[in-house]
């Protein structure tokens, strides 16, 4: 008997094996669960970004617009927290696209430091969060103090002439409690304003109808209060997103091959 010898062809060989190579998964492939948290870390660094920016816009606007009263303070932890607010808030901006890079680009290592210094950030503002509290409870407790004592400085020292003449004129209040802290030495600055550079003549004859009645001691103190609230609340919404960055950012580096 013949032995019958069955060659097989090469092309079929060759089929085979790519059809092997085919059903090989590729290397570094994610799964529809990666590929989720991909886009929603982008989508939250770019919300990031936009809380970012909006905590540097309150402190800039903070900064220049209200803090007038800030010279009769005898520290400086008014301004030094809101030096804080803004390098927080332009640090976020800078990391949120450290985030988008590592997400789209899924490299591990700068996923890695995004981690790292989303976490330090958060517990900075975890920490300042809570110093804020306690020196602006502080701050309130000695206001008092340190808004008559500032009150010989008036047109003695610059600064201090405009600190009192802008708080008594943004916050529409005059001396601490009431004009008598004045000592019969009314500013001009205390009386009401008909229109922007002309001034009611209210020295002479202090009424409610030339003058502002109203001390500044309180309005100045919900003014601190009001600040508070606002750098609040952005610190709480931007903490809210750093724990959700977090999240993704640990579950994505996982995920990534």
């Amino acid at each position: 008997m013949k032995e019958v010898l069955h060659i097989q062809p090469k092309n079929s060989t060759r089929n085979g094996a790519s059809n092997e190579r085919r059903e090989t998964p590729t290397r570094g492939t994610m799964d529809s669960c990666g590929r989720c948290m991909k886009v929603s870390l982008v989508a939250i660094n770019v919300v990031t970004f936009l809380s970012g920016l909006l905590a540097v816009a309150i402190g800039l606007w903070i900064w220049t617009s209200r803090s007038f009263s800030s010279t009769l303070m005898s520290n400086n932890m008014y301004i030094a927290s809101v030096v804080v607010v803004v390098a927080m808030g332009a640090a976020i901006m800078l990391l949120s696209f450290l985030g988008c890079c590592g997400a789209a680009k899924e490299v591990k290592c700068m996923l890695l430091t995004y981690y790292i210094l989303v976490f330090i950030i958060f517990v900075a503002m975890l920490v300042g969060g809570i110093l804020l509290f306690v020196f602006r409870e502080k701050v309130i407790s000695t206001l008092d103090r340190e808004m008559h004592a500032s009150m010989p400085n008036y047109g003695v020292k610059h600064e201090y002439t405009r600190a009192w003449d802008d708080t008594q004129s943004h916050l529409q209040c005059c001396g601490v409690k009431s004009h008598n802290d004045w000592n019969g030495n009314v500013p001009e600055s205390c009386c009401k304003e008909v229109y922007p550079g002309k001034r009611l003549d209210c020295r002479y004859s202090p009424n409610p109808t030339t003058m502002y009645m109203d001390g500044c001691l309180n309005k100045t103190i919900d003014l601190l209060r009001e600040d508070a609230a606002y750098v609040g609340a952005v610190a709480i919404i931007v903490a809210l997103i750093m724990v959700l960055a977090l999240i993704f950012s640990c579950g994505l580096f996982v995920k990534i091959e």
